[in-house]
């Protein structure tokens, strides 16, 4: 397949693809006699396994540590448990610190009156 058709297959863009190459996520690809990039069903299935990483807001270095682990068939599963729950602890960081701020900016929103006044709550929230 063409870096487009692959592209395709994998909804995800062929700049993304050519990303991954970069950062060796992905192996070099094949290239035609013409020089374009060829992939076969291994690198569409990498590809998918990358998107839905990405998906679930995985970053790059842990991205590459997972695929390492999962092409390792003699891995521990531990290993990917860690990484598993090292990135959940850090989504409920971030979902902590979001709740904080919509519950602040709701508080905020509330004390104002909306009106042609030129007091604004937010603002002055704002100032600190």
């Amino acid at each position: 397949m063409n870096i487009g058709a692959t592209a395709k297959k994998a909804e995800i863009s062929a700049k993304m693809i050519r990303y991954y190459e970069s950062i060796g996520l992905l192996p070099q690809s094949r290239r035609s006699e013409a020089g374009y990039r060829l992939y076969n069903d291994k690198d569409l299935h990498l590809l998918r396994f990358i998107k839905r990483a990405r998906g679930l807001g995985f970053s790059m270095p842990h991205i590459k540590e997972l695929l390492s682990l999962w092409q390792d068939q003699k891995r521990a599963s531990a290993d990917v448990k860690a990484i598993a729950q090292h990135h959940i602890n850090e989504l409920q960081q971030r979902i902590t610190a979001l709740t904080e701020m919509c519950e602040t900016l709701n508080h905020l929103a509330t004390c104002c009156h909306g009106d042609q006044r030129p007091d604004c709550p937010i603002l002055k929230g704002l100032e600190g």
